[in-house]
């Protein structure tokens, strides 16, 4: 317990410092990307703490990864490096699935699954991975979701046997906390395409690892209650844009934190209700993990999902409606970044 308190306040501290770094060094040599003042290089300092933190362990004798985590480790830092290179230089949406499905490919092949259930969790852990990367699209939602969404999982991990992973998904969600310091509002520096990505897949990735062994439907709720947040955003900004005619994978202020905005709500507030609700979420799927909820008990909570997707499509995001209902939703960079499509980064 003390090696992971450790790791996880070396991995919170490395993080804010490398974010510092990183920010002044792009605003020094270099302006985010498309005209928007804020950098989108954050990510780097979510992957390096994560990374350097976890494999210090074994280097120092002090922790070992345990079975399995050097493969997933190595495959997560193959999609920050995609998500990196994107952050750079965007790269089409068929490049960046394909190198995703290749390295989820990877950690679910050593995961022991048959292959009927292993091209399923190829395909979840693709969706979820764009998923985050879709959320990170206002100040702190989507570091303070995937934070708490660490967390639960590690909690797993453990109760697992698995405490390698747990370790791992403890640094993550303590480097998302020290990113948070910077990226909270007003945020000084965001994530971009290499830690949105890199977070999103290490989290699916994890999720798939450690559920391996456990009955499919027990699984299967409790994945979904982890992930309810980005799902439902996810699902909401599809039916929301098939709706308004507007191509699927070009970005734009139509998430749950936009609508919360045109609600009322601060932008600190609608991180704060995204969190809360992750939370939720979470303690529902660690009680359904711990046997103590059946796993059937959670279909009335899937009807949340539609129920909040029909109530939330009310609210207006485009055109002059949703400037009239919400004058004081968008900062400056997000109104530079709403047109950046999918391929870009910015959801």
């Amino acid at each position: 317990m003390l090696h992971g308190l450790a790791a996880a306040t070396a991995a919170l501290v490395l993080t804010a410092l490398l974010a510092a770094l990183v920010r002044t060094l792009m605003l020094r040599f270099g302006r985010a990307r498309r005209g928007d003042t804020t950098p989108h290089l954050g990510g780097i300092a979510v992957a390096l703490a994560t990374l350097g933190v976890a494999c210090a362990g074994p280097l120092l004798g002090v922790a070992e990864l345990g079975p399995g985590v050097a493969p997933l480790l190595a495959a997560a830092g193959a999609v920050a490096l995609l998500g990196l290179i994107g952050d750079l230089r965007p790269l089409g949406v068929r490049v960046r699935l394909v190198a995703e499905a290749a390295a989820a490919t990877a950690v679910v092949a050593l995961a022991g699954l048959s292959p009927g259930a292993g091209a399923l969790a190829v395909l979840w852990i693709v969706f979820v991975t764009n998923a985050f990367q879709l959320l990170d699209n206002s100040d702190g939602a989507m570091g303070a979701v995937a934070a708490v969404t660490a967390l639960g999982l590690a909690v797993c991990a453990i109760a697992e046997g698995r405490p390698g992973h747990g370790l791992l998904l403890s640094v993550l969600a303590a480097a998302l906390t020290g990113f948070l310091l910077h990226n909270w509002h007003p945020a000084r520096i965001h994530l971009g395409d290499c830690g949105a990505l890199f977070t999103g897949f290490l989290l699916a990735a994890s999720a798939v690892t450690v559920h391996a062994g456990e009955p499919g439907e027990r699984t299967t709720a409790e994945l979904f209650m982890l992930t309810l947040v980005v799902l439902t955003d996810t699902l909401l900004v599809l039916v929301s844009r098939r709706r308004a005619g507007r191509p699927l994978t070009r970005g734009g202020g139509d998430h749950i934190a936009h609508r919360l905005r045109g609600l009322g709500l601060t932008i600190q507030g609608s991180a704060v209700v995204l969190g809360v609700v992750s939370l939720a979420g979470t303690l529902i799927g660690l009680q359904v993990h711990d046997g103590r909820v059946a796993p059937v008990a959670v279909l009335p909570l899937a009807l949340v999902v539609p129920v909040a997707v029909v109530l939330l499509l009310r609210v207006p995001v485009y055109g002059p409606a949703a400037r009239r209902r919400t004058p004081h939703a968008r900062t400056p960079q997000e109104s530079a970044t709403a047109s950046v499509d999918l391929a870009g980064g910015r959801g």
